[in-house]
């Protein structure tokens, strides 16, 4: 008897030169969870688009439950039972959770009140049946981060799905939203389902998968159970050579204050207090983490402090000089670099080639041209050094960064702005979507700005990167500080309260040396 769920047979997906998916075999068992791992660009999001009916394999063969399938859209994916909850949520945030799910549904443009009352008791039992609850009839955008991701998983429930994809799952989620998706995973087991889990998180692999699969170069590298592995191994599958994950960090005496932020009020159209008059100090050879749920004022933060958007009110000194209404291009050329949220959307342009985004803060300088003219040899030659230096792989200086893997397209970052030579680096969420080999690089990169007597803030949602490379945590919630952590001070689990808005005297897990 058939007991596969997925059985794929020699996949082959192009683009253009490019082979993303070289004959590869890929089976999932029915009712387990199956992990599924690789570097960027390996080929594993491919293997998901094909699966989704975005895109179809130029050959080869797919079955689902033993039976062979043309997958040519998502809505026959759909049809087959297949599910997918997106990295980046397909809500609309302005429609209520039951809007959402129903969205699309023949008729569900007709909202009479009996229809939409029928509707909401069913969804709201769909949910209870699975440990899904959420707030039924408000709007998205009030949800939880953690809330929203339920919504998505029952949306795929309610179509019908019996294999549910989930990318990047626990990206944006606290340490306990996250163990409250494992609880959820393990119930949606117990009722058969069968689901696949892509992520870069090999710690949360080895705590929820049966099985896992290694891809690496458009490739199948192997396909293994849990307990036949180690965390080790499998990076080093993904990589292709032994890896070791963590970066050695040199313990540094902080130096004099770079940037000190007095009573900082921000006020936004969206929030009134986003960031809620807070106090912090970013010293030479020293990084300063920003833990916190998404929209507890990260953003607002970053965005002041790099000329963005105004401040409503207190005060910033930076380099011992007060700022008054600062512009982007001053706080540049005053030495703070910036590496933003989404480096595709506000930090490179995906049209224009590794020299174009290499020049886009520094072309008005003397190295790289005079009365306004660009030396171009000279500025190519600079360009390749960086490309060397940052170790960014492309195969010219004029090919299109969107065609670049995500890691390279963030090495390249962060090439223009270390080239910058910055008194403080904001980084915001640096490795976000990045394999364990690109996320090392960037770390490395952290490191030696912090060893050059640069000051770095990083924001981030990821608990084992802020642990890993702050000398000091801040913990925002609701615009403030929670919790002031210094390194190797608390528990993963003590932080993790503070971001979901608890102090001190809720939680025993603390350590006396937490400053609240």
């Amino acid at each position: 008897m058939n007991n596969l769920a997925i059985d794929m047979k020699d996949i082959v997906k192009k683009f253009g030169a490019v082979v993303a998916s070289d004959h590869v075999n890929f089976q999932v068992e029915k009712g387990e969870i199956h992990a599924l791992l690789g570097e960027n660009g390996a080929g594993k999001s491919t293997i998901m688009s094909m699966l989704s009916g975005i895109y179809r394999a130029d050959s080869g063969s797919i079955f689902i439950n033993g039976c062979l399938t043309n997958i040519r859209s998502p809505k026959e994916s759909m049809e087959l039972g297949i599910g997918m909850v997106h990295q980046n949520f397909r809500l609309v945030e302005t429609l209520t959770a039951v809007e959402n799910i129903i969205l699309g549904e023949k008729g569900s443009t007709w909202r009479g009140a009996n229809r939409m009352k029928k509707k909401t008791k069913e969804i709201e039992e769909l949910a209870e049946r699975y440990g899904l609850t959420f707030p039924s009839s408000v709007p998205v955008w009030q949800l939880s981060v953690g809330e929203q991701q339920r919504v998505e998983i029952v949306k795929t429930l309610y179509r019908g799905a019996e294999i549910i994809i989930f990318d990047e799952p626990t990206s944006v989620l606290t340490p306990l939203e996250v163990d409250q998706l494992f609880k959820t995973m393990a119930e949606l087991k117990h009722h058969g389902k069968t689901m696949i889990i892509t992520t870069h998180k090999l710690k949360e692999v080895m705590a929820i998968s049966d099985r896992i699969s290694v891809m690496r170069k458009g490739r199948m590298i192997v396909q293994t159970l849990k307990e036949d592995t180690t965390i080790q191994e499998l990076a080093n599958l993904m990589v292709g050579q032994e890896f070791n994950e963590g970066v050695p960090i040199e313990s540094i005496p902080a130096g004099r204050p770079i940037i000190e932020v007095r009573d900082l009020f921000i006020a936004t159209k969206e929030h009134n207090n986003a960031i809620n008059r807070i106090d912090f100090t970013i010293n030479e050879h020293e990084i300063v983490g920003i833990a916190g749920v998404a929209g507890n004022g990260q953003k607002e933060l970053a965005e002041s402090l790099t000329g963005l958007i105004p401040w409503t009110s207190g005060e910033i000194i930076f380099n011992n000089e007060k700022i008054t209404a600062p512009k982007v291009k001053d706080l540049i050329d005053k030495g703070i670099a910036h590496i933003p949220e989404n480096r595709m959307k506000s930090g490179l342009a995906g049209s224009l080639g590794i020299v174009d985004n290499l020049l886009m803060k520094s072309y008005r300088s003397t190295e790289r041209g005079r009365f306004g003219l660009i030396n171009k040899k000279a500025t190519n030659q600079w360009a390749q050094q960086l490309v060397e230096q940052f170790d960014v792989r492309t195969p010219d200086l004029i090919s299109p960064v969107g065609q670049l893997s995500g890691g390279n397209q963030q090495k390249l970052l962060f090439a223009r702005e270390v080239d910058l030579k910055p008194k403080l680096m904001i980084a915001v969420h640096p490795t976000q979507g990045l394999d364990v080999g690109a996320a090392r690089a960037v770390h490395e990169l952290l490191i030696q700005l912090r060893a050059a007597g640069s000051g770095v803030l990083l924001i981030s949602e990821d608990l084992d990167e802020i642990m890993q490379l702050s000398d000091r945590i801040l913990v925002l919630f609701n615009g403030q500080i929670n919790g002031i952590i210094n390194r190797g001070q608390a528990k993963k689990e003590a932080i993790g309260q503070l971001m979901a808005g608890l102090s001190r005297k809720d939680e025993a897990v603390y350590e006396s040396k937490i400053v609240i």
